[in-house]
Formats: structure tokens, sequence, C-alpha cells
């Protein structure tokens, strides 16, 4: 199994296995906390082989920047079958729509994708107070 992509973003969208992403980030920028993003999604693009052929059941993390969970884990069951033996790989994603996501402090945060209890993952994502003189060059700079 190869995790093939795996990051934050505005929206996206499974089209029968074709993955649409839309602004992918990694910086939020808030003007206070505690602070409510109103929606992002968390995506994951896996690649299977044969040899992975089963049901795997993955769980994605969020840590805060003090090390400690900070959010209850979600949940991902991938079913993964082969229609031929000359099929030598197939993919598959994960599109985690997170509504309404409250960040407490500013920090790195990270995501974690686990598959018992193993870490394939980390997408991280830094939330950091708004500062109006660096507006111009956008949030990452």
């Amino acid at each position: 199994m190869t995790v093939q992509l795996a990051t934050l973003c505005d929206s996206a969208s499974d089209y029968s296995g074709k993955l649409c992403v839309l602004g992918a980030f990694d910086t939020l920028c808030a003007r206070e906390f505690p602070v409510v993003h109103p929606h992002c999604a968390l995506v994951i693009r896996l690649m299977f082989e044969p040899m992975d052929s089963g049901r795997h059941q993955f769980f994605i993390r969020c840590i805060d920047p003090s090390g400690q969970e900070c959010l209850p884990a979600l949940e991902s069951v991938v079913d993964v079958s082969f229609p031929s033996n000359f099929v030598p790989f197939v993919t598959r994603n994960i599109v985690l729509n997170l509504q309404r996501l409250r960040i407490e402090k500013q920090g790195v945060y990270r995501w974690v994708l686990d598959l018992a209890g193993q870490s394939l993952a980390t997408i991280p994502m830094r939330v950091t107070l708004f500062d109006e003189s660096r507006s111009a060059i956008g949030p990452a700079g």
C-alpha cells in the first residue's frame, strides 16, 4: 500500500475513482482564538497492490501543538479487491468533509493517518494569528 496524496483542502470529491481536489492548504489564519473554520476536507489517495486485498480500517487523528488528541478520531474503512489477475494496482480515495472545525489555539496541528497502530502519513496544519501587515503576501508568507 502506498499513500499517493494526503492533504487538507477547501473541498474534494470522488467521482468513480477520480479524485477532484480544490484549494489545497496547510495554513489557517484567525483574528482570535478559539476559531471555527466553516468547512474543509481531509483527502487521502491510496494505491493498493494485489497483496493488499481485503478490508482496511483507517483512523485519522488530529494532534494539537501540545501533542494531545484534540478531536475524536475519524474512521474510514476501505475494501480492496481486484477484478482480474491482469490489474497490477487499484486506488481508493478517502474524502472526509470537516464541518465547523473548532481550533482552540495557534500552533502546528497534525492529522495522522493510522492503520493497525502504524502511522502511514502525517498532514501538518499551521494555525496562526492573522497579521494585517503580511496580508498582501498570503497566509504562507
